[in-house]
Parts: C-alpha cells; structure tokens; sequence
C-alpha cells in the first residue's frame, strides 16, 4: 500500500517511516502543509496520515480543500490538539479516522488495518479473488492448496491489482506501489516481478494492456486452483 506521511516532527516522522515500511508499505513523507495538498492532488496514494500543525497551509484546510478538489484518498489525521470539537471539525471536513499524539505505532497500525478493510470491494479477512487470496499483513498468498510467502515487491503489486480487479492500472501507479519517490526505478523492474507473478499465478490471471500496464482479469483468477497455478 503507499502511503503519504504529512509529519512536520523529522524524529517522529522517522520512526513512523521505518514502521511502515517494515510493514511492507511504500510511504512518501511531507513536512509542508501546502506540499501536501498538491501531493493529494496529482499523486495517487491508498492512505494518508495527515498533522493537523503544517508550515504554510493547516492541515484541515488540507484536507478541506483536497477534498473539495474531489480527493478520495483515505486520511488518518495525527495531533497533538486534544479538544472534541477540533476533532469533530477534522472528521466533518473528511477525515476518516482521528489519532491523537501521544499514540502507539501498534494502534496506528491497527486503524490503518481498519481503513484498509472499510475500503476493500473484499469484505473478507485480507483479499481474496477467484482462487486467489492474499493475506496483505504477512504477504501469503494462497492458490487453491499451494501458500507462499511473496518478496515486498510482488506482494506490492499484487495487493494493488487485487484490490481493484478487472481494472488497468498503469505502469506508472504500479512503479508508484513500488517506489514512491525515494528510489529510481529501473526500465524493467515492473517487468520483471510481473514475470515472476505469473509463475506464481499462471500467465493468464495478470494480462498486459499494450502502451498502458496491466490489469488482473477475475474470470481468469477464477479458474486459478492448485492444478492451474505452478
């Protein structure tokens, strides 16, 4: 899943970053309210944790005006102000859920896991299509009687395509699952753990769309059981 940090505390953002990406998730971190909001706006992202005390632009006009742009994107606000009626007024202006500092990393973890089932089109534990289910937490995925653990990478990808079934999603987005914006990424990085996807799955569940990227087809995934997947 990837994630946008918005965290103008650098010691508290480090720690969050190292958590979440030891949960396998790609995060992209700000320190800038109005970076931010162009951030919510151009750029894809699955979940936002968003403090409310920004450099140049407030979080809830953040996530005001994101919203009012027409911004889907799940928000987790993160403060340190303990008033009711400034939470109310961050939920009435979109916020998903609400966590005020000090917090631990574990119930953190436990609303981002609660948002993630809110927003699955799955509603069964971890996600499941066809033959396939894939457990997004320990990265199992099961195929009929075969259970393997996937590399960060391929379960990446995977979780992605598998949360939005029979839709393409562009190489671009996927590289994004992947990458964020810290690392480059090579030419055919995306290639290469689509290739061993297959093996995995079989080389009709995943299908290329020429020029665009790629799209897991769920008739396909249907058929995928212990015989059909190597």
């Amino acid at each position: 899943m990837r994630i946008l940090l918005v965290e103008d505390d650098h010691m508290l953002a480090n720690t969050m970053l190292t958590m979440l990406r030891d949960d396998q998730h790609t995060v992209d971190w700000l320190d800038d309210g109005q970076q931010a909001l162009n951030a919510l706006k151009d750029e894809h992202f699955d979940l936002a944790i968003l403090d409310l005390t920004l450099p140049r632009l407030d979080g809830l006009d953040v996530l005001a005006r994101s919203r009012s742009a027409g911004v889907q994107t799940p928000v987790i606000i993160l403060t340190a102000r303990t008033e009711l009626g400034e939470k109310l007024q961050g939920l009435d202006a979109g916020a998903d859920d609400y966590l005020t500092k000090p917090f631990a990393m574990a119930e953190l973890k436990a609303r981002i896991r609660a948002i993630v089932r809110r927003g699955s089109s799955t509603p069964v534990i971890g996600l499941r299509i066809g033959a396939l289910q894939l457990n997004p937490d320990s990265g199992q995925l099961s195929t009929g009687e075969q259970t393997v653990t996937l590399p960060r990478s391929e379960l990446q990808i995977l979780q992605y395509l598998m949360r939005h079934p029979d839709q393409v999603a562009t190489r671009r987005r996927l590289e994004e699952q992947l990458y964020g914006w810290d690392q480059g990424v090579e030419s055919n990085a995306l290639e290469v753990h689509i290739h061993h996807l297959r093996r995995r799955l079989g080389k009709t569940v995943i299908r290329t769309i020429r020029g665009v990227g790629y799209m897991l087809d769920s008739a396909e995934a249907a058929g995928c059981g212990a015989t059909a997947c190597p």
